[in-house]
């Protein structure tokens, strides 16, 4: 399993908040390298935070997410027909079109359990306006995950 390609997220956290998150959403790496260099990543090269330093060791919490394959959503003439595919807490989505893509975890949807504010969120994230996801010429994949973390 160690050697088996597979795309994972690393996502770190102090006192619950985020504190760093990078992975891939292709299997490229065995998945023992890919934990470390996304871990490394999450903790060093996460451009919205500082470095991760000596002194949050003790309190940072690590959780590996393992992706499966995505799949894409199926389009329908309603944004409605849409939404109704959708499973919060199970799936993560992915939202591309033209130069902006981004991605969401599965727990994501812990912070943001509305579907359409969670879209919206991701449109954004992407750097696209709100409603980007509704455009017929945005793609939205999703997939799921084996997450696990330590028990701090």
């Amino acid at each position: 399993m160690l050697l088996k390609p597979v795309a994972t997220f690393v996502t770190l956290t102090t006192d619950g908040k985020l504190r760093g998150c990078v992975g891939e959403l292709e299997a490229r790496r065995p998945l023992y390298q890919s934990v470390i260099d996304n871990t490394l990543s999450a903790a060093f090269d996460d451009n919205r935070f500082l470095p991760l330093n000596e002194t949050e060791l003790p309190i940072v919490n690590i959780e590996i997410s393992m992706l499966g394959k995505s799949t894409r959503y199926r389009r329908s003439d309603t944004s409605e027909g849409l939404l109704d595919q959708i499973i919060p807490n199970n799936h993560g989505v992915i939202l591309e079109s033209g130069s902006g893509k981004a991605t969401f975890l599965p727990q994501v949807w812990g912070e943001v359990p509305d579907k359409i504010t969670f879209l919206e969120s991701l449109s954004r994230k992407a750097g696209l306006p709100p409603d980007a996801w509704k455009d017929k010429n945005t793609t939205l994949s999703y997939y799921t995950v084996e997450h696990f973390s330590e028990n701090r």
